[in-house]
């Protein structure tokens, strides 16, 4: 039955693979409505997909598991289930399918969707957030509790950076949504899907580490409070550079212009944190990335292949009769 359904796509099935731990983990987090909404998502995702690929003969792609498990571990935990549920259909039928399906997208669908809610429904998503369980043998181990009140962002934001400690961010107990928090197990997923090439490192690589030297620049010369280790494990950053600037449909192709595509999700990311209007800056740069994608890679020139070296010919001499041989 899932045969007939699905388009085998085993690169998909790992990073499926690695937002299912996520998954389990943010219940554990966050309670039973985090499968619910994610199980929701799920559902409509793939029926959205299904209506359209039927018209065109076509099976639904694993793509879409990976969309809708990206986009629901997007939302805070306390989202309504009908915003979600429009989220995932605007995500699949908008942000891929208009195009043609898989493969042919040029915005990456689960950002798409995310960033419609994010701004149709500000007030809605931005009071979603509940506060996390911390198991007992976690605070007495390190000495930590949840954080409450607001996002790490919004502490960090403020000024307020003794209230946010280091292994709080790392372990994931505090306020957010519901895949980005828990540090240890993303860092985790990007080893593997790295491991196993199914991630492109650049571009994980050029995502964190032009946000992380941005905002060390504005730290130090007193443009922004936001502490840039504590920033860089807040917020969506670590979740968007592994799985979302990892798209290899909406993503650059060529080494050069995935440091460049890098550059842009960070660097977008950082300005909007600290000066723009919005708390979190990931959905707006992954979408100026995609929009520049195909033009880094038209732009940036071709790796130069190594030249194999020439075979020698084989020598034409004669070879030497018994006689010689002897002599």
């Amino acid at each position: 039955m899932i045969e007939k359904l699905f388009q085998k796509q085993q690169i998909m099935r790992r990073v499926v693979g690695t937002l299912l731990v996520l998954l389990v983990f943010a219940t554990y987090l966050y309670g039973w409505r985090v499968l619910a909404v994610n199980a929701l998502v799920l559902v409509l995702g793939i029926a959205t997909e299904w209506i359209f690929e039927r018209a065109r003969g076509k099976k639904v792609s694993e793509a879409v598991l990976v969309t809708c498990l990206l986009y629901g571990l997007a939302l805070p935990p306390l989202v309504p289930f009908w915003v979600a549920a429009i989220g995932i259909i605007f995500a699949v039928a908008i942000g891929k399918e208009v195009f043609g399906g898989f493969g042919r997208n040029i915005f990456n669908p689960a950002i798409t969707g995310r960033l419609f809610v994010y701004i149709s429904f500000p007030t809605l998503t931005q009071r979603g957030w509940v506060e996390p369980r911390v198991p007992g043998f976690v605070r007495n181990l390190f000495g930590i509790d949840a954080l409450t009140g607001a996002t790490p962002l919004g502490f960090l934001a403020d000024g307020a950076t003794e209230s946010v400690g280091f292994w709080q961010l790392f372990f994931g107990f505090r306020m957010g949504s519901m895949g980005e928090s828990a540090v240890w197990l993303i860092l985790l997923a990007a080893v593997y899907l790295i491991a196993t090439r199914t991630a492109q490192w650049r571009l994980i690589a050029s995502t964190f580490l032009s946000a992380l030297l941005l905002q060390t620049v504005f730290y130090f010369t007193g443009l922004s409070e936001m502490v840039p280790h504590l920033a860089m494990m807040s917020g969506s950053i670590l979740y968007v550079a592994v799985f979302m600037s990892t798209d290899p449909v909406s993503g650059p192709n060529k080494p050069g212009s995935q440091w460049l595509y890098g550059l842009i999700i960070g660097g977008t990311t950082i300005l909007i944190r600290n000066f723009g209007g919005f708390p979190e800056g990931t959905s707006f740069g992954i979408l100026l990335g995609n929009t520049f994608a195909s033009l880094l890679d038209e732009l940036m020139p071709k790796p130069k292949r190594k030249k194999k070296p020439a075979k020698k010919a084989p020598s034409r001499e004669p070879a030497p009769s018994r006689e010689g041989a002897k002599a």
